[in-house]
This record gives structure tokens, C-alpha cells and sequence, in this order.
């Protein structure tokens, strides 16, 4: 805290015991030392209080770093989804629009191209009137 080297503690010392008596200067010592002692411990208390207002107002501005971080990712995702929701719209919009294109050609191929159907049992080569009855294979 302070520069003060051996020699200056003796002068101090010297000073001390002439001014002050050798009777009272072991009392003023101790009282010198406690409040010395109270003030490091308030000095040291301020420091660190003053440490962990720097760390508190650092993580204060990392938070809203990452709000925004967050936000912003946010906006993106959901303009991404708009555009895509958007692209499959009109996606949907445009195979309605061909299949109600193609529906009236489809039906007119449909009428003109039915088969006629027979039926043909398996087995059966003589014809659908003499299977009529199973007996009559017997």
C-alpha cells in the first residue's frame, strides 16, 4: 500500500517514543495496529465488492448479448418457416389447379375407353351355360 522501507519505520518509531512516552506507546501501538488492521480488511472489502460489480455488470452484458443472439435467430427461423409454408402453398395451389386442369380430360377417357368385361371361369372350356349346375360335370 504504502512505500515505506526499514529506515523510515525507525524514524517513525524513534519519533514515536519521544513524543508519546514509553509508558503509553505500547497501548498506541496496539490501537495503531488494530485500526490498521480494520482499514486493510475495509480497503479489501471494496475491492472486492468493486470485482464483483465489474463481473456483475460483464455477465449483465453477456445476457443481453445472447437475448439478442436469440432473438435474432428467432426472426430468422421464422421468416425461413413464412417462406417456406409460402413455397408449399403455392406448390398445393398449383397440382389443385393441374388435377382440376386434367379432371374433364380424364373423365371424357374414361367414358370412350371402358371394356367390355365377360366373364371366363377357369376350367371351364365348354362355355358358361353347361357350368351352370356342378352335377352335370360328374
Amino acid at each position: 500500500m504504502f512505500d515505506i522501507g526499514f529506515s523510515e519505520l525507525m524514524v517513525i518509531a524513534i519519533v514515536a517514543l519521544v513524543v508519546i512516552g514509553p509508558e503509553r506507546l505500547p497501548k498506541v501501538a496496539r490501537t495503531a495496529g488494530l485500526l490498521f488492521g480494520r482499514l486493510q480488511r475495509y480497503v479489501n472489502d471494496v475491492k472486492a465488492d468493486v470485482s464483483r460489480e465489474l463481473q456483475l455488470d460483464e455477465l449483465k452484458k453477456m445476457q443481453a448479448d445472447m437475448q439478442e443472439s436469440a432473438r435474432s435467430f428467432e426472426r430468422s427461423i421464422s421468416s425461413e418457416m413464412q417462406t417456406v409454408e409460402q413455397t408449399v402453398d403455392e406448390t398445393v395451389q398449383s397440382a389443385q389447379t393441374y388435377v382440376q386442369d386434367l379432371a374433364p380430360t380424364a373423365d371424357a377417357l374414361a367414358l370412350s375407353e371402358t371394356p367390355a368385361v365377360t366373364a371366363v371361369v377357369p376350367g371351364d372350356a365348354a362355355g358358361p351355360a353347361e357350368s351352370a349346375s356342378p352335377a352335370a360335370r360328374v
